[in-house]
């Protein structure tokens, strides 16, 4: 196997699209822009779909599916979310193609012109808003609670596996409240739960802000946002949830007859994360021999991979692999037994360091005399021997503790990579040299934000929330600021 890497410290980005590639998480599409997502890769994302889902289904949402074609009407209606979405639209102008005869091509048939051109979905909520206006009547028909799983076409000049493509997967979720309050509450509420996927099953330390005016959604009237920090020092954000106010309500005519029979539109909250979340597992976390996944997370928690001479010495081990299968299932633990005799053991270890692997486990004729097996964990390559007996309780103690470390060694990287800055000259000097979270004074207008960015290339990520008011003078124009905010170079 063709395993060796680019060094993350030579080239990060080679050493991340290599790293995909040779783990067969996923390839480009001779379609531009897109990518294929193989069955590992595909497997992670099935995981991340299927415990998301159940958080909020058990938050009371309900999932749906709507059309992806979206007439171009309905974007027009609300004025600052299409302005924002106008150059990612891509557009379908006409229903059929024609096969001319003598020239055995297809060409378009310029007589099936659509009236109405319709956008490939970049978003949903000016179709979702349009049938809202037929769901709700009555405060009875409130509030409304759906989410979709879906995928998106949003035009890219700049494509990165996972990071950002011209089509990707995703969940959106879009709700309709009665009152201001409780639309607030649900956009908090998501943001939490993000926070604590991210956080619990993903191993990732993140930070939970509100977007500057400049970077919030468009048509939002609030934009509640998480961001973590890759291991090249840059940002990225994976999850966001917005508080739409009435802004799409009132582009849409959606009002409702509250409890004392007077007519008010309704309030709003969209919110969703992609298959972004599998490129910031994989750079938060690996490293210059492969994946590391976390266990919740991993397709394949176990790997057991057998060492023999003779075939009579396989048909022992397997045996042995029976009986820790059946003890190991009873704890839900996902175990791959590779027998292929085609690949030697060290083709198999390298194999399974690259897709990362929490916990490999080795059985030779020695182990079955001692009775004994070879466990290598793979956040750390130690290695350590047991007695096949104890294998549950340390097995379910080593994936909770991989688990654990790897959250622990994000989050020292992530505390050693933010800075606390006051001048401007030091903060260029950060922003260039180290990358990270730089949390600074900043005036609050958009013009100095601009400015910093051409200047700099960073970014204000978020106004962190639950931060106390500091008194203090912006970085750029020293003029009075109340709270720093938090600048990063990002994805």
């Amino acid at each position: 196997m063709n395993k060796v890497l680019t060094k993350r410290k030579e080239n990060y980005s080679l050493w991340y699209q290599e790293l995909i590639i040779k783990a067969k998480l996923a390839e480009n599409s001779t379609i531009r822009g897109c990518m294929i997502i193989k069955p590992y890769g595909f497997s992670i994302w099935e995981k991340i779909k299927l415990i998301l889902d159940k958080k909020l289904k058990n938050t009371n949402h309900q999932n749906v599916y709507f059309p992806i074609f979206i007439p171009k009407s309905y974007l027009n209606k609300e004025a600052e979310h299409i302005k924002g979405f106008a150059k990612e639209c891509a557009i379908i102008t006409h229903y059929k193609l024609k096969n001319i005869k003598k020239i055995p091509k297809l060409y378009i048939d310029n007589k099936t012109k659509l009236k109405e051109e319709l956008i490939i979905r970049p978003t949903s909520e000016s179709i979702i808003w349009n049938s809202y206006k037929n769901w709700i009547k009555s405060y009875r028909d409130l509030p409304i609670l759906i989410n979709q799983w879906a995928n998106v076409v949003r035009w890219e000049m700049r494509t990165r596996l996972f990071l950002r493509t011209t089509e990707f997967l995703w969940q959106e979720g879009h709700t309709a409240h009665s009152t201001k309050k409780e639309s607030i509450i649900e956009t908090k509420k998501i943001l939490n739960i993000y926070a604590d996927f991210i956080e619990n099953y993903m191993s990732i330390p993140v930070l939970k802000g509100i977007k500057t005016k400049t970077e919030k959604f468009s048509g939002a009237k609030t934009t509640y946002t998480i961001e973590s920090l890759m291991q090249d020092g840059k940002a990225l954000q994976i999850a966001t949830s917005h508080f739409l106010g009435q802004n799409f309500s009132k582009a849409f005519d959606v009002k409702f007859t509250n409890k004392n029979g007077k007519f008010e539109h309704v309030w709003g909250t969209s919110w969703g994360t992609t298959t972004r979340l599998i490129g910031a597992l994989i750079m938060t976390h690996s490293d210059d021999n492969g994946l590391i996944l976390p266990p919740l997370l991993s397709p394949i928690q176990i790997v057991i991979i057998p060492i023999y001479k003779k075939k009579i010495e396989l048909k022992k081990i397997k045996k042995i692999v029976l009986k820790i299968k059946s003890i190991l299932k009873l704890k839900n633990i996902s175990i791959l037994f590779d027998s292929r005799s085609k690949y030697k053991p060290g083709w198999k270890f390298t194999e399974y360091e690259l897709k990362g692997v929490p916990i490999r486990i080795t059985i030779g004729t020695k182990e079955i005399l001692k009775k004994t097996i070879e466990l290598t964990r793979r956040d750390t390559n130690k290695k350590i021997i047991i007695k096949i007996k104890k294998i549950e309780d340390e097995v379910v103690f080593l994936l909770n503790d991989i688990q654990k470390k790897i959250y622990n060694k994000a989050l020292l990287f992530v505390k050693k990579k933010t800075k606390f800055v006051n001048k401007y000259e030091e903060f260029k000097k950060i922003i260039k040299n180290n990358g990270g979270f730089v949390l600074a004074h900043w005036d609050g207008t958009a013009k100095t934000e601009q400015k910093i960015k051409e200047e700099t290339k960073a970014t204000i990520r978020c106004i962190p929330i639950n931060k106390k008011t500091e008194k203090g003078r912006c970085i750029y124009t020293n003029k009075n600021s109340t709270k720093r905010v938090v600048f990063a170079k990002s994805y």
